[in-house]
C-alpha cells in the first residue's frame, strides 16, 4: 500500500452524496465507488456494478444514468473537506459505499489515511467480499463498518448475488474477534431475504460470535427498477413489491427477541 504523502492513487467514484443521515453516525458525505464484484439481484444502484476501464481518462464510464469521474486522494479530500462544520456539528463524517470500496483497496486506504490525519471519522458500508488480507488492513483504520449479511445459505448467495458466501462469513468472524465497531445491515427482500429459515439463521450465526447487537433491518423498495430499463440489464425481481409491514415488525421483534438492538433503515 502506497504512503498518502507521495500517493499516486485513482479512485473511481460515481456518486458523492452530501448531507446524508443513515449512513453512519451524524450528517455525513457518502461516496460511492464505482465497480463491484457482487451483482445482488435488487441492487437499486446497478449503475455500480460494472468496474470502471481504466485506461480512459479523466471522464469514463458513460452510463446513461450517470458518469464515473477519476478522483486523485487530494482531490476527493478536498471534497469531503467542503463539509467539514456539519461532520463537526454533529460528531458526523465520510462513509464509503458503493459499489464495493474494498474493490479499490489501495485508494480507499489512502482516503482513509488521509481523514485520519485530519480528525474526520470514517465509515466502510460494504457487503464484506474481499480477501481477507484487505478487509483487515481496512478495518485496522476505519472507524466504523457498515456490514451488508445478505443469506447465511452458500447456495442462496451465489443464486442472487453471483459470488460465495464464505469470504462474507471471513470477514465477519474477523471483526468480531478484532473488536471492530460493526452495524450489521439486513435486506429485506421478499420471500428471498426474509424467510424464517434466512432470518432464523442469520441470528443464530450472529448469536454465536457474541459481538454484534447492532440491527439495521433495510426493507426492500423499487424506486431503483427503472434504472435497468435505461441500462439495458435484466431486471430479475421486475414488478417485486416490498415487505409488508406487519413482516418487518415481526423480523424486528425476533432480532429484539434474542438480544439484539434493532432499528428499520439507516
Amino acid at each position: 500500500m502506497t504512503d498518502t504523502k507521495q500517493s499516486t492513487q485513482k479512485g473511481y467514484i460515481f456518486k458523492i452524496q452530501k448531507y446524508c443521515l443513515h449512513d453512519g453516525p451524524g450528517i455525513r458525505t457518502t461516496i460511492f465507488f464505482q465497480g463491484c464484484p457482487l451483482k445482488c439481484q435488487w441492487c437499486h444502484n446497478p449503475e455500480s456494478q460494472s468496474f470502471a476501464d481504466k485506461t480512459d481518462k479523466n471522464k469514463i464510464n458513460q452510463n446513461k444514468i450517470g458518469q464515473t469521474d477519476t478522483y486523485s486522494v487530494s482531490k476527493l479530500i478536498y471534497e469531503i473537506e467542503k463539509d467539514r462544520i456539519f461532520y463537526d456539528q454533529s460528531q458526523g463524517g465520510v462513509t464509503f459505499s458503493g459499489g464495493e470500496p474494498l474493490s479499490q483497496p489501495d485508494f480507499l486506504l489512502d482516503i482513509i489515511k488521509e481523514c485520519e490525519k485530519k480528525a474526520i471519522h470514517t465509515c466502510l458500508d460494504t457487503s464484506g467480499y474481499a480477501s481477507l488480507n484487505v478487509f483487515k488492513e481496512i478495518c485496522q483504520k476505519i472507524d466504523m463498518v457498515l456490514f451488508d449479511l445478505k443469506f447465511i445459505d452458500n447456495n442462496m448467495h451465489k443464486q442472487f448475488t453471483n459470488v460465495p458466501l464464505k469470504p462474507v462469513l471471513d470477514s465477519l468472524k474477523f471483526a468480531s474477534k478484532n473488536n471492530i465497531a460493526v452495524t450489521i445491515r439486513i435486506p429485506l427482500i421478499p420471500d428471498i431475504t426474509d424467510t424464517n429459515d434466512n432470518i432464523n439463521g442469520i441470528i443464530f450465526f450472529l448469536t454465536s460470535l457474541k459481538k454484534f447487537k447492532d440491527i439495521s433491518l433495510l426493507p426492500f423498495h423499487n424506486t431503483g427498477e427503472g434504472k435497468y430499463e435505461t441500462l439495458g440489464m435484466k431486471n430479475h425481481l421486475k414488478g417485486l413489491k416490498p415487505c409488508s409491514t406487519t413482516k418487518i415488525n415481526k423480523i424486528k421483534q425476533k432480532f429484539k427477541d434474542n438480544g439484539f438492538n434493532v432499528t428499520i433503515g439507516g
